[in-house]
Parts: structure tokens; C-alpha cells; sequence
């Protein structure tokens, strides 16, 4: 069985990528979405679903980046907001913004985006490891998708979850 991702030289993993350069052609299914006029994708198979932006009720002590937590069919799940942990400027939501709900390191959590495009196929072969600018770029991008008009941020959801046993902890009322 053909492995589904690499490693690039920051030690993340590129979805689809392969080190051999074999199957560049292979389709990536990537989930889109914005955040502060950017577009970033996540790997279908990463994200469970996509729900409105519902009332977060706050922990104490929680991390900086996680806004509350939300009931999710009798299941308690963590918020994070993704502006935050990107370092971007606090927006108020509207019609538009969502929750995206993945599994990171098997934990299940949500990220709020400012939108939600659609998903997108992408071949591998387009997809091209982070430029190295910055501490974010090295953690939290596993690649960059080159797109006819656009470039799509790739992220790695267990490297942006580097704290995930600080998330696991976050007390629940």
C-alpha cells in the first residue's frame, strides 16, 4: 500500500506527497476554508463535519487560542480559534463563519474559520513544501497547493495541535 504523505525538510508531513516523487498525479481531497483573506485546506479525511458557529461556553484556565467548548451530540469538544493560534487579529462572526470539526491526535476539536469555501482535488504534484519564513510556516504548514489563480495554505492539524494534552486538559465544567 502506497503511502499517503512525506516528510519535508521542517519534519511535517505533506499530504500526498511522496519522498520518491512517485504518483505526483495522485488527487488530494481538501477541505477549504478562509481565514484573515487567506485560504487554507485541510485533508478530507481529517475533518468530520462542518457546523454553524454556536454559543462557546468559556473554560477557565483554558490556553489562549481554545474559546470555549461546545456540546456536539452529547459529546463535550474543545474550540479553537484558529485566528488565534495563527496569530491573527480577533473577528466578529458572522453568517459566514463556521466551525470546522476534526480529529487531531485523537482528540476531536473544532476550528473556527471565517468561511468555508468547498472541497477541492488537487493533484500532489502540485504541491510544494512551506516557504521558509517564519516559526508558523515551519509548525503549522504542511505545504503550499499552487491552484490556477491562487495558492492554498495547507495545514498540518497534529503540528497545530502541538498542545494537544494542554487541549485534552482544558477542565470541563
Amino acid at each position: 500500500m502506497e503511502s499517503r504523505s512525506s516528510v519535508n525538510e521542517t519534519g511535517s508531513s505533506i499530504p500526498g506527497a511522496n519522498s520518491s516523487g512517485q504518483n505526483p498525479d495522485q488527487l488530494l481531497q481538501l477541505v477549504s476554508f478562509q481565514v484573515g483573506g487567506e485560504d487554507f485546506g485541510l485533508d478530507i479525511l481529517r475533518v468530520q463535519e462542518i457546523i454553524r458557529v454556536q454559543d462557546l461556553t468559556r473554560v477557565p484556565n483554558s490556553p489562549g487560542f481554545v474559546d470555549g467548548v461546545i456540546n456536539l451530540r452529547g459529546k463535550v469538544i474543545p474550540v479553537i480559534a484558529l485566528r488565534k493560534r495563527l496569530g491573527l487579529d480577533n473577528q466578529a462572526h458572522d453568517k459566514q463563519t463556521r466551525i470546522v470539526v476534526v480529529e487531531a491526535k485523537e482528540t476531536v476539536l473544532g476550528f473556527i474559520v471565517d468561511s468555508v469555501s468547498q472541497v477541492l482535488r488537487i493533484s500532489a504534484g502540485a504541491v510544494e513544501p512551506p516557504p521558509r519564513l517564519g516559526k508558523v510556516a515551519r509548525e503549522y504548514v504542511s505545504g503550499v497547493g499552487k491552484m490556477d489563480d491562487r495558492l492554498l495554505i495547507l495545514l498540518d492539524v497534529d503540528r497545530l495541535m502541538g498542545d494537544a494534552e494542554e487541549i485534552k486538559s482544558v477542565p470541563v465544567a
